[in-house]
C-alpha cells in the first residue's frame, strides 16, 4: 500500500494530443466536498476497527450490521479506481462488475454515485491524491489533522518534501504525529498485515500511513492477492492490501487506453481470487484512493512558462490541479488577481484562510497551516497547471491527472464481498 508506485510520474514522454475518451459525463465535473465524518475514507478503518472489537473506534460508517458474525476483514485498495471510472472498467471486469450490481454501499452525500442516485461512494480526502488519501484512510483522521495536505509540500527550511520520495526526513512521526488506526488495533490484540511492494516498507509515507501493522512485501497483483488470503485465512484480523497498476497506467496513457483497460482486467483477475478465496467469517472490502480524468494539451497551463502567473511566485508545491503557492512579501493580491484573470472558469484560487475555512482539509492546526502555502488553486474542468522549471518535466507529460474536487476525483467505490 503506501507510497505509491502509480504516482512515479511516466518516464517516456507520450505522442502530442495522444488523449484518449475517458467516458466522463458533465455532472462528474460538479463539485464534491469529502464527508469527513460522515462518508470520507478518514470513516472507514475507525468502523472496521469498531467491527473488530477495537476498544473505543466508532462504526462511523454502520458496517455492524452488514458485517455481523466477521472476525476478519480485508480491505483492498485499487489507486485510482474512482467511481466515476466503474462505468468504464465494468465491460472488461465481470467479478467488478457482479459486485457493483450487488450494490456499491449507501454510504456517502446524495449523488455520490454516477448518474447522481447517491448510490455507494464514499468521498477521498482533499486534495484527491494518493499521499493524503493513503494517510487519511490510515490514520481515520482528516488531512488537516494528520498534516500531509498534498503531494508536494513545503518544510519549514523552505526545502519541497515529495511524499512518495520520502525516506525519513522528516521523521515521519513528527511530519504525521496522529497514530494509524493499525497502531490501535495492534495495541488491542487484533493482527495487522500490510501487503504492499517490497520497495514501499519502511518509507516515510508507509511510516505515517500504516505504522502499527506487519509488513508483507508483494511485488505484483498476484502476489498481494497471495499475501491477503493467506492472512486472511491465518485468522482474525485486519488485512490491508494496496495494488497501484490501474492509476499508472491511466498517468501514463489515459483511462480508457488499451493498458488501462489491461490494468482493469488484472484488477478483476485479483477480485476473482479474493472474492471466492474468502475463508468464513471474513469479508473483502474493495476501496480507492481517487479517481482520474484525462487532461488535453489545450488544458494545460505552465506557471514556469507564463510570467503572469510567474509574477510575485517564490515556491510553488502540490500538484497539476491543485497548486500551493509561496509569494513574495505583500503580493499575495495581486498573484491571486494574476491567476483569476488567467485561468478564469479553469480554477478557483482562493487563500490560504479561505480554503482552510472553506472545509476541505477539516479542522487544520497552526503548525499545519503553512504546509499550504499562500495561496491555494484549485483546477476545474480539465484543467492543470503546470510548474516547469519547479518539478520534473514528468509531471507535465501525463495523460490522466487528479487531485481536486470534482466528483470525477473526489468520489471512489465502496464495495463489500461476503
Amino acid at each position: 500500500m503506501t507510497v505509491s508506485g502509480s504516482e512515479r510520474f511516466a518516464e517516456r514522454p507520450r505522442p502530442v494530443g495522444a488523449v484518449p475518451e475517458d467516458g466522463l459525463p458533465e455532472e462528474a465535473f460538479r463539485t464534491v466536498a469529502p464527508a469527513y465524518g460522515a462518508g470520507s475514507l478518514a470513516d472507514l478503518l475507525p468502523s472496521v476497527c469498531a467491527v473488530l472489537g477495537v476498544p473505543g473506534a466508532v462504526d462511523v460508517l454502520g458496517l455492524g450490521e452488514r458485517l455481523d458474525g466477521v472476525d476478519r476483514v480485508g480491505v483492498l485498495l485499487v489507486d485510482g479506481l474512482g467511481t466515476y471510472q466503474l462505468p468504464q472498467a465494468v465491460p472488461f471486469a465481470p467479478v467488478l462488475a457482479d459486485l457493483v450490481r450487488s450494490g456499491l454501499s449507501g454510504i456517502g452525500a446524495p449523488g455520490s454515485g454516477p448518474g447522481g442516485d447517491g448510490a455507494g461512494a464514499l468521498t477521498a480526502g482533499f486534495p484527491s491524491t494518493t499521499p493524503v488519501s493513503l494517510v487519511t484512510l490510515g490514520t481515520g483522521v482528516a488531512p488537516g489533522a494528520h498534516g500531509v495536505l498534498g503531494f508536494t509540500l513545503r518544510r519549514p527550511d523552505g526545502r519541497v518534501l515529495n511524499h512518495i520520495q520520502w525516506a525519513d526526513d522528516p521523521d515521519p512521526r513528527d511530519w504525521q504525529p496522529v497514530p494509524t488506526r493499525m497502531e490501535a488495533a495492534m495495541d488491542a490484540g487484533v493482527p495487522v498485515t500490510v501487503v504492499s511492494a517490497p520497495e514501499f516498507e519502511g518509507t516515510g509515507l508507509s511510516l505515517a500511513a500504516n505504522r502499527g501493522g506487519r509488513y508483507l512485501g508483494a511485488g505484483d497483483g498476484a502476489a498481494v492477492t497471495d499475501g491477503m488470503l493467506a492472512a486472511l485465512r491465518s485468522g482474525p484480523g485486519l488485512v490491508y492490501g494496496y495494488h497501484p497498476d490501474l492509476d499508472r497506467a491511466g498517468h501514463q496513457d489515459g483511462v480508457c487506453s488499451d493498458s488501462w483497460r489491461a490494468a482493469v482486467r488484472g484488477v478483476d483477475r485479483m477480485l476473482d481470487r479474493l472474492v471466492h478465496g474468502l475463508p468464513a467469517g471474513a469479508a473483502l472490502l474493495v476501496i480507492a484512493d481517487h479517481g482520474q480524468l484525462n487532461v488535453p494539451d489545450s488544458a494545460r497551463y505552465d506557471l514556469g512558462a507564463d510570467p503572469v502567473l510567474g509574477a510575485g511566485v517564490i515556491g510553488v508545491t502540490g500538484e497539476p490541479r491543485v497548486r500551493y503557492l509561496y509569494v513574495a512579501d505583500g503580493a499575495r493580491d495581486d498573484v491571486m488577481a494574476n491567476w483569476r484573470a488567467v485561468l478564469g472558469d479553469d480554477a478557483r484560487v482562493l487563500s490560504r484562510d479561505e480554503a482552510i475555512a472553506e472545509g476541505w482539509y477539516g479542522p487544520v492546526p497552526p503548525g499545519h497551516a503553512d504546509r499550504l502555502g499562500d495561496v491555494v488553486v484549485m483546477c476545474w474542468r480539465r484543467a492543470v497547471v503546470l510548474a516547469s522549471g519547479w518539478e520534473p518535466a514528468r509531471a507535465g507529460e501525463l495523460i490522466a491527472y487528479h487531485g481536486s474536487g470534482t466528483a470525477a476525483e473526489m468520489t471512489i467505490p465502496f464495495l463489500i464481498a461476503r
